[in-house]
């Protein structure tokens, strides 16, 4: 595969072009030898690689061809590294649901996972994470790494038929199989939020870490939930000092990461973003929705949209990175800094900062 370059502190662009297929929903990781870029076009999950930092891209390739792939809202493909096994997880189904409120989802949809063992030159998979057939329908979820052998994933999911739960897995054997799905976490009030996306980290000693948007008497505010074994969850915490009173769902959640001294949350309340570690004070950073958080050494690094703009906060500091962009991600670079990627013009825009 011929490599794209990145040109100085210039953007790089992936991605099919046009109306039938543009490149949506980009999410992006990192270890010391590899960074990896997941991302859906249609029916079909896109996949590129990096070995130097970012600095250079290889040309995208196919993973899969799906039959109904949701792709708006955070909906989407995910990507994370274990060694030098790549897993992506996306939600993906066969027919087409019905109703109002159908959003393009499919009425049978899986949380689905490919692995590969050559560096994303082939792929086995999609193998079902969710051990209930079609209940992952909302086509949500978030995926971590310990960067070795265990991954946690996290989705919004319709068992049962009686409102939205947060449920999860685990893989011990870097995504080969999958565990028995635990219910993380069932709203008082019946169900959480019902299109916002969840988050998940696994932290320095193993802990696993999941925040999600939470429903409870007319108040959508992001809750936070931590476990040492993947299967007793602690009691879930409220995050942030203010509520959100809102009849409606934002179909936004948040950004998550851990380090060895503290967990950092970043999210949206109406029309504000926040920064806030759990037990802390939360600070507001700015105006805007969709999320994004990385910590890279010492430092701390948001991204959010602001009406068609893409801002990023890094140690205080705001800057404008995209007059165009939407959905970015963030991914920590071992070296330090962080690599961003949002959707541009129907393609992924990939840029590094310090």
């Amino acid at each position: 595969m011929n490599p794209i370059v990145l040109v100085a502190a210039m953007a790089i662009r992936l991605g099919p072009m046009g109306p039938d297929a543009p490149a949506r929903e980009p999410q992006i990781a990192a270890n010391s030898s590899t960074t990896v870029l997941v991302y859906g076009a249609g029916h079909d999950i896109y996949f590129s690689s990096s070995r130097d930092g970012g600095k250079t891209f290889a040309a995208p390739v196919k993973v899969a061809e799906t039959g109904i792939l949701p792709l708006s809202r955070h909906r989407g493909p995910r990507v994370a590294l274990c060694g030098n096994t790549i897993v992506i997880t996306a939600v993906a189904g066969k027919t087409l649901a019905g109703g109002a409120h159908a959003h393009g989802l499919p009425s049978d949809g899986d949380l689905l996972a490919w692995r590969s063992l050559d560096g994303g030159k082939t792929w086995s998979g999609g193998t079902a994470v969710n051990d209930v057939p079609a209940s992952a329908t909302e086509g949500l979820h978030a995926l971590a790494s310990d960067g070795r052998n265990t991954l946690f994933a996290v989705w919004l999911d319709k068992r049962g038929g009686a409102g939205t739960k947060l449920y999860s897995a685990r893989s011990t054997d870097s995504g080969a199989t999958w565990s028995k799905n635990v219910a993380v976490y069932e709203s008082p009030g019946g169900s959480i939020c019902e299109c916002c996306h969840p988050s998940a980290a696994i932290g320095p000693a193993g802990e696993v870490v999941a925040m999600w948007r939470n429903s409870v008497q007319g108040c959508r505010d992001l809750y936070l939930t931590t476990s040492r074994d993947g299967v007793h969850f602690a009691t879930p915490q409220k995050l942030g000092e203010g509520t959100w009173h809102l009849n409606a769902c934002p179909m936004d959640g948040g950004g998550l990461a851990v380090s060895p001294s503290k967990i950092l949350t970043a999210w949206r309340r109406e029309s504000s973003v926040y920064i806030d570690e759990p037990g802390r004070p939360e600070r507001a950073i700015g105006n805007g929705k969709d999320v994004a958080l990385a910590m890279s050494g010492s430092r701390t690094y948001v991204a959010w949209v602001e009406g068609t703009s893409v801002q990023t906060w890094v140690d205080g500091k705001v800057e404008t990175l995209s007059h165009a962009g939407a959905f970015p991600s963030l991914a920590a670079l071992p070296g330090g800094g962080v690599l961003a990627a949002w959707e541009e013009e129907g393609a992924v825009e990939v840029r590094r900062l310090p």
